[in-house]
């Protein structure tokens, strides 16, 4: 999904998580529609977005367990 807004790069967040060498991916809002996934190994590479919706969903499908073999 396109966006006219970009994530700063001091809005990006990783999960509490994640391990000390820094491989794990990092979200950020792009605006209060948008929500910007990228991966930290790479902060310069490109940028997957998403509705909030659809991240919510997303987020709320993975707490209930529902994506067991990841």
């Amino acid at each position: 999904m396109a966006s006219q807004q970009d994530p700063t790069d001091n809005n990006w967040k990783k999960s509490s998580y994640s391990a000390a060498n820094g491989d794990c991916v990092e979200m950020a809002t792009a605006g209060s529609s948008v929500v910007a996934v990228r991966d930290s190994k790479d902060p310069a590479g490109p940028v997957l977005r998403f509705s909030a919706t659809s991240w919510s969903s997303f987020i709320k499908s993975a707490h209930l367990g529902e994506f067991p073999e990841v």
